[in-house]
């Protein structure tokens, strides 16, 4: 770790302990717009700190970080719910900026990145459909069909996450369906959530909650809903492509964030360990179970960093081709460990742990969603047998 990357940890670390925990009383994702006055003033802080959108190129306002470097630092905001929504790195804007910048257009950069850039609007990812397996993204039935300078865009998306509130949706729809390869079909089209024919439906309910703003998953129907064809990102075609790429990064922004979540609950539950007792019995600590718990989590999440790093690394030098396995391996081990560790630390707290008066359901509820999304655990898992079993002469 360089000391330019240690001193921003010590910083950020330090803003997290004084100004955003102490928000999490509003652990509800209902609260999201009642709390959103009081995000703005930490997001603003952040900014006075010359911290904002640290993922970003420096060309852009951000810190220009490297995808390692980035990625510690997202551990760090990943402890909290709001941490990287007030740091201005959260998904989906995240992916989003980092497509504007190497995918817009001039035009589009100005409409569209900048504002995002600047925390002025949010904005929502809208890919996957109900009538279509998630897992097998080539296969969608919205499209977008050429009529004049105009894409006129039919069809139904669902968990369009942080479409609600959101200034415009990055869509994709087929617009080459005969195209010889199913990679080739679709394109991503920028569209604001103010055209006519873009409508939200609903807010999903997940686990029992609909959630607002940046903490919700939107269900969306586009009926002819025209845009120009200016609102193109990258080439006609190339949507697959392009959701890879924000993609390959994505995942270890996404591992990172969970790997936060994991040592925050690891601390909880090391600290209820030691100060919970049944009557006047040793505390919980003592007890053998618990110890296997606590060693085995140490274990799992200092693995899940490395691995998460070295493939980051790994990027950073020789792009996400290269990483291909190692993405889809840290991809579904550390959503494992998320789901273990999680489930430990609940354990452990008892009757508490299943209440909202901490943070431990909360994670529950939302992060069960990280063995499914960005490609669900199993389909990692065979990508990652097919290319092990390629080196011993079998294809499958």
């Amino acid at each position: 770790m360089s000391e330019k990357i240690r001193g921003l940890l010590d910083r950020i670390r330090a803003f997290m302990e004084s100004d955003v925990y102490a928000l999490e009383q509003e652990t509800s994702p209902k609260s999201f717009f009642s709390i959103l006055p009081e995000l703005e003033q930490k997001r603003m802080k952040v900014k006075e700190m010359g911290l904002w959108t640290p993922q970003v190129p420096e060309a852009w306002g951000g810190l220009g970080l490297s995808l390692a470097e980035f990625g510690q630092i997202s551990e760090v905001l990943g402890r909290s719910p709001y941490g990287l929504f007030i740091f201005n790195c959260n998904a989906p804007d995240a992916g989003n900026i980092e497509v504007l910048i190497s995918q817009g257009t001039e035009e589009q950069q100005e409409r569209f990145l900048r504002p995002l850039l600047a925390g002025a609007i949010r904005s929502c990812f809208s890919m996957t459909e109900p009538e279509h397996a998630g897992s097998n993204p080539v296969e969608m039935s919205t499209t977008a069909v050429e009529v004049g300078d105009e894409y006129m865009i039919n069809g139904h998306k669902w968990f369009t996450t942080a479409a609600d509130g959101a200034a415009f949706a990055i869509v994709m729809a087929v617009t080459d369906p005969l195209a010889e390869s199913p990679y080739a079909r679709a394109s991503q089209i920028i569209v604001p959530t103010d055209t006519p024919g873009f409508q939200r439906v609903r807010n999903i309910s997940v686990m029992g909650e609909e959630g607002e703003g940046w903490m919700s998953h939107g269900e969306i129907v586009y009926e002819n809903c025209r845009v120009p064809k200016s609102n193109l990102l990258g080439d006609q075609g190339a949507g697959f492509a392009v959701a890879q790429e924000r993609l390959a990064t994505g995942r270890i922004h996404h591992c990172m964030r969970w790997i936060g979540i994991c040592e925050r609950a690891f601390e909880m539950m090391c600290e209820r360990a030691v100060t919970r007792r049944i009557g006047s019995a040793a505390p919980l600590a003592t007890k053998q179970t618990i110890q296997n718990w606590i060693a085995e989590s140490r274990a799992d999440i200092d693995a899940s960093r490395l691995m998460v790093l070295d493939t980051a690394r790994k990027i950073d030098e020789a792009g996400p081709e290269a990483a291909r396995t190692e993405i889809s391996v840290i991809k579904f081990f550390v959503a494992r460990v998320l789901d273990t560790v999680l489930d430990r630390s609940l354990q452990t707290h008892g009757a508490l742990g299943m209440t909202d008066d901490i943070l431990l359901s909360f994670w529950v509820r939302h992060e069960r969603g990280s063995r499914i999304y960005d490609g669900p655990d199993e389909v990692h898992k065979s990508r990652v047998a097919r290319r092990v079993l390629r080196e011993y002469g079998l294809r499958l």
